[in-house]
């Protein structure tokens, strides 16, 4: 089916690659935990739509580039480190005022609360992942090993792999959400705890993007 060889094994192959710890899976627990389930779960969205640009990437040939040319990898390594970077610092920097809001009466507390951005937790998680070359050069190296060599569409091959891949990752990191918004949820009541889980946040995005840097092609 569409040139794909040992298709079970590449399915067992992605559950596997998915439980495996990553920037991906500290990025949405990061968020999870700080900022609760809808965050995560939009921060989940975010992280697939990232793959699935990858896909795209790899089916049309671009992710190629990445590989051959040693600019372009380093360019958006920075691209992507640099992110990062800044949106730990936004959450370092962030002006919350715990200690005064938890001294205000229910009413006030919900009326002065500040409502997610959904659809900026989930532009970050795309930009995240869709700025990580190292995402698209596994996918280079990995897809290829589960396709014939000589059926004539591999773009197609590419999709449908990428697919299977976004479906499992959405599963997997769907629950790493629920589990560690669930687990944090009585401390993020705690307003003075939910600053300290922010700055922590901030700490340890900071340090996925100085990883980020690091990293060679």
């Amino acid at each position: 089916m569409f040139g794909i060889e040992n298709y079970l094994g590449f399915v067992m192959a992605a559950i596997f690659l998915n439980l495996t710890p990553g920037t991906d899976s500290m990025y949405i627990i990061t968020r999870s935990m700080s900022q609760g389930q809808t965050a995560g779960f939009y921060s989940v969205l975010g992280i697939i739509s990232g793959i699935l640009v990858h896909t795209l990437l790899a089916a049309f040939g671009l992710s190629v580039l990445l590989a051959s040319s040693p600019l372009a990898f380093t360019l958006v390594k920075y691209i992507g480190a640099s992110y990062l970077c800044y949106l730990g610092s936004k959450m370092l920097t962030s002006k919350q005022t715990p200690l005064l809001a938890s001294n205000l009466p229910n009413e006030e507390k919900i009326a002065s609360a500040r409502p997610l951005d959904r659809w900026q937790i989930y532009k970050q998680g795309v930009i995240t992942n869709t700025f990580n070359p190292k995402v698209a050069l596994f996918f280079l190296a990995f897809f290829p090993q589960f396709i014939d060599p000589s059926y004539a569409n591999s773009m197609l091959s590419l999709l449908f792999l990428g697919l299977t891949f976004a479906t499992t990752g959405f599963i997997w990191c769907t629950c790493l959400a629920l589990l560690a918004s669930k687990f944090s949820e009585n401390l993020r009541k705690n307003p003075t705890i939910e600053v300290i889980l922010n700055r922590i946040s901030g700490v340890i995005f900071i340090g996925m993007g100085v990883k980020l840097l690091t990293e060679k092609a």
